[in-house]
């Protein structure tokens, strides 16, 4: 595998945009690589900001302290995904990916003082009746400690790879699009919400920004980042969770700005389910399940 070692943190920016203007290129010539780039992106010693924390834990919900949630982590690996992603060996555009799963462990309780090694690399690709998944492995290690460790699985639409492995193999999120759980407690999404994610976890896509960009790719208007979702979640249960902590999430259907949700969670014996719906108590956002680490 080839390994690239970054000295800075990359800027997300100019990686999407190098992205969506390759995507139009390959439109017009019909050509596009067939193979996953055999490739690790790493970011070493990377020093935590304690502000950034403390802003991301107000908008994501999380009370502000010195220890960090697990999808803080995965805000610290996304960087290194884009690298891989915008590459350009990489088959596929990030506009024609839909983040359709998200598993994370937290392996065991990580402070914001703690520098950090990451690293990003591709999983085997996936079938999915509607095309390929793409998984994107980030790890995040203290010392030679592996701390955290997360799959991001993204559906590309009508595509195909060679070799792909079954969708529930080999990091396939096993959880059903709903759950029978009562969802009481409301959640209002003001329409900034979306820019103020993005200003504290770098990820500036248009969908999540800005009406136009959202209606760009077939929306009324913007919707919110599946990754503060899952982070709103974990912060109403991360309190009554254990100092380590595996947490499954299945994206259903994306939340417009503004909205309202409802969200409610169920204690399982060894597991949390979680579930956020629309209001009107219809067709879930997300799915998820928090579980000790070895389940």
């Amino acid at each position: 595998m080839e390994r690239v070692v970054l000295d800075t943190v990359p800027s997300m920016a100019p990686l999407l945009a190098s992205s969506l203007v390759r995507d139009g290129v390959r439109r017009v010539t019909k050509h596009r690589p067939r193979l996953l780039p055999d490739r690790e992106v790493v970011l070493a010693d990377v020093v935590q900001s304690a502000g950034r924390l403390a802003t991301y834990d107000r908008v994501c919900g999380f009370g502000v302290r010195d220890l960090v949630p697990a999808t803080w982590l995965h805000v610290q690996t996304f960087p290194l995904q884009l690298v891989l992603l915008s590459a350009p060996d990489s088959p596929f555009s990030l506009a024609g990916m839909v983040h359709v799963t998200n598993s994370m462990t937290l392996l065991r309780p990580v402070s914001v003082g703690e520098r950090l090694r990451l690293s990003s690399s591709y999983g085997p690709p996936r079938e999915h009746r509607r095309g390929v998944l793409i998984d994107m492995i980030g790890e995040a290690y203290v010392g030679d400690e592996l701390v955290w460790r997360g799959v991001s699985a993204y559906l590309v639409r009508g595509a195909s790879l060679p070799g792909m492995l079954p969708e529930d193999q080999p990091d396939g999120v096993r959880l059903p699009s709903d759950v029978d759980v009562q969802a009481d407690a409301v959640w209002r999404l003001p329409a900034n919400l979306g820019r103020r994610y993005a200003s504290v976890s770098g990820d500036m896509n248009p969908i999540h920004t800005s009406a136009i960009g959202g209606k760009a790719f077939g929306f009324p208007r913007a919707i919110i980042h599946g990754m503060w979702t899952h982070a709103r979640v974990l912060a109403a249960l991360e309190p009554r969770l254990t100092d380590s902590y595996r947490m499954d999430v299945r994206f259903t259907k994306p939340i417009l700005l503004p909205s309202s949700v409802r969200f409610g969670a169920r204690n399982e014996g060894d597991h949390w389910t979680a579930v956020v719906r629309p209001r009107s108590g219809e067709k879930t956002h997300l799915v998820a399940r928090i579980s000790s680490p070895t389940h």
